[in-house]
């Protein structure tokens, strides 16, 4: 009577999960039904800097001799830095009229050439002398450093092993207490999510910046980690 009074709850709570969670599958007999949630953490491997050219003259031709002066600076600190110039993306260069708004006639005074970079690093004792070269050499108005996980499939693969442990252990309490043991898998779910990637450093060129005796911004601190986590629903058979 014990067992088969354990057998008709489990089948209840099952139902209800299914009600809330996924309608459209019916909860049969002598199954359990459970969630749970895994994560993984990894250290990055990959380092994004990324920054914009903006610059603005009185006429178009002038501006964009000016951005195209400030790209090549850009090319020579990234190789006094060992770093290629192709190991950065560059996009397109906008050119925009600039007006001055406290005439009625809006009159331009001048034109603005901007363009955003990108740069992925994989050595990380580059980071700091690369960012202070780049803020020193003010050819930006914005500077910005996090870090990512480029095979971020394996995590997210890890992070739904732990979640299906942790589902598989909740199932195989739940078989114990009820007498009985827990069966194959009959039907499974999977949700992963990634931490937001926020930036970790960020300088404006006009800003004033340290001396060069002072050591760079991000040194000897360690870089965040990347989380993935994940959300199994799995269903076992009862024996």
């Amino acid at each position: 009577m014990k067992s088969a009074f354990y057998a008709v709850a489990l089948l209840i709570i099952a139902t209800a999960s299914f009600a809330q969670d996924h309608p459209s599958l019916t909860a049969a007999a002598n199954t359990v039904y459970v969630g749970a949630d895994g994560k993984f953490e990894s250290a990055p491997d990959t380092a994004v800097i990324q920054f914009d050219i903006s610059v603005q003259e009185d006429t178009s031709q002038a501006a964009y001799q000016r951005a195209s002066k400030d790209t090549e600076e850009v090319r020579q600190a990234m190789r006094a830095n060992g770093i290629e110039p192709k190991a950065a993306t560059i996009g397109f260069f906008s050119v925009q009229p600039m007006y001055d708004w406290k005439s009625t006639k809006q009159k331009v005074i001048g034109y603005r050439v901007s363009t955003d970079v990108t740069l992925k690093l994989k050595d990380f004792s580059k980071i700091g002398a690369i960012t202070q070269q780049l803020a020193d050499a003010n050819v930006s108005e914005r500077q910005t450093l996090n870090y990512t996980l480029e095979n971020i499939d394996e995590a997210k693969n890890k992070a739904v092993e732990d979640a299906y442990r942790r589902a598989r252990n909740s199932a195989e309490t739940v078989a114990r207490a009820s007498g009985r043991s827990l069966g194959d898998l009959s039907y499974a779910s999977v949700d992963t999510f990634e931490n937001p990637r926020l930036p970790l450093f960020k300088a404006h060129a006009m800003a004033a910046m340290p001396s060069a005796a002072a050591p760079p911004p991000t040194e000897e601190f360690t870089p965040q980690t990347v989380t993935v986590t994940a959300h199994v629903n799995a269903l076992f058979n009862l024996k």
